[in-house]
């Protein structure tokens, strides 16, 4: 199969012919349709967070199930799937009390001595995220996809894979965004805009936006933003917090810099919370001060949102076949995958909403 491959950091992708193994007991073998280009990505490919070499990036993806190995009960051929990276074991602590998106996952690979799932001739493809979505098929757990209603447009179905399950996540369950409440989204990339979508969906009262990129603050608005902010402007957030009067309930933080996630905090009203999505840099520190503490001020990670994605991406795929949830807006273009490069300069340019690589 065609796979674009990272030999290292800082380096473009090189297509190249890779071999996917057969599906072992309970793996499942996908003939992948579409995969979004995420900011998470980068992260790895520019180095910010490590990964062994060689690899095969992507995560956000969609497709058909093509073959099943023995004992796999989730999924069947010819079923349309989401994939999505918080592969989870089922049986862990995590995953016994509700917290699946914690799962290591560590059940879900191949154990050491066993063929790798990827390789070029005897060389191992590392899989990265348990999913390597920058190729035509993906060998995964079964527990890392989940079948959808086969109707839905796979080209639009893989954002649901990342950006809007990690976004929507924040909303319904990592937040527990209420009607009336108030909601601050700083940054409108994929999972920005994707917050911003599911709080409109959620009943929130005053959706605020905040990017430097105006093209981005129109998206947000067409996606259910009340209030759009550039950060750039002197003040700010002070006008933010004269606007709601005393701060917001949610300050949601999708962009991964510790600037961005200082701003979240101070948004916030008593009792507010902030929730960083965000990949920010591995030596970087967010924080409460005494007063923040002393005024019920909460402070989260989220990871993917905190989803259950068995459960989260149907009734995602649902809102968007009821027409609740924009996807359409998200996507600023298909792309070959022979054009992978192209789309992480343009997403390193900080302009791009999201691009999707389209298989044949």
């Amino acid at each position: 199969m065609k796979a674009a491959v990272l030999y290292e950091t800082k380096t473009p992708l090189v297509i190249e012919d890779v071999t996917v193994d057969k599906p072992g007991p309970r793996e499942v073998l996908i003939r992948t349709a579409a995969v979004g280009v995420c900011r998470s990505d980068l992260h790895f490919i520019d180095g910010t967070y490590p990964h062994a070499m060689p690899c095969i990036p992507g995560h956000e993806a969609a497709g058909i199930v093509e073959a099943v190995g023995d004992g796999v009960t989730m999924v069947k051929p010819g079923d349309a799937v989401i994939t999505c990276l918080s592969a989870f074991c089922g049986h862990c602590e995590f995953c016994v009390t509700g917290r699946m998106s914690l799962c290591m996952g560590r059940d879900t690979r191949r154990r050491p001595g066993e063929p790798p799932r990827l390789r070029m001739g005897e060389t191992v493809v590392n899989q990265m995220l348990d999913l390597s979505a920058y190729a035509e098929q993906m060998l995964v757990h079964e527990h890392a996809c989940v079948a959808i209603n086969p109707e839905m447009p796979l080209d639009r179905a893989c954002v649901i894979g990342c950006a809007v399950t990690t976004g929507a996540g924040a909303v319904f369950r990592a937040a527990d965004v209420t009607p009336g409440d108030t909601v601050a989204v700083i940054g409108c990339g994929g999972v920005g805009l994707a917050v911003v979508n599911a709080a409109k969906i959620a009943g929130a009262g005053r959706i605020i936006a905040i990017d430097p990129v105006a093209d981005k603050r129109r998206l947000a608005e067409k996606l259910g933003a009340t209030d759009t902010v550039d950060p750039m402007v002197e003040g700010a957030a002070a006008g933010v917090i004269e606007m709601t009067k005393g701060g917001v309930d949610h300050a949601i933080e999708a962009v991964g810099r510790p600037a961005s996630g200082e701003m979240a905090v101070t948004l916030l009203r008593r009792g507010g919370t902030a929730t960083i999505l965000g990949m920010m840099p591995l030596t970087e520190k967010v924080g409460l001060g005494a007063i923040d503490l002393l005024s019920g001020k909460k402070l989260q990670g989220a990871k993917m949102g905190a989803n259950c994605f068995p459960v989260d991406i149907p009734r995602l795929v649902d809102f968007y076949m009821r027409g609740l949830l924009d996807l359409d807006t998200l996507i600023a273009e298909r792309i070959p995958l022979e054009q992978i490069n192209h789309a992480f300069d343009e997403l390193r340019k900080g302009d791009s909403v999201r691009s999707v690589v389209t298989f044949g």
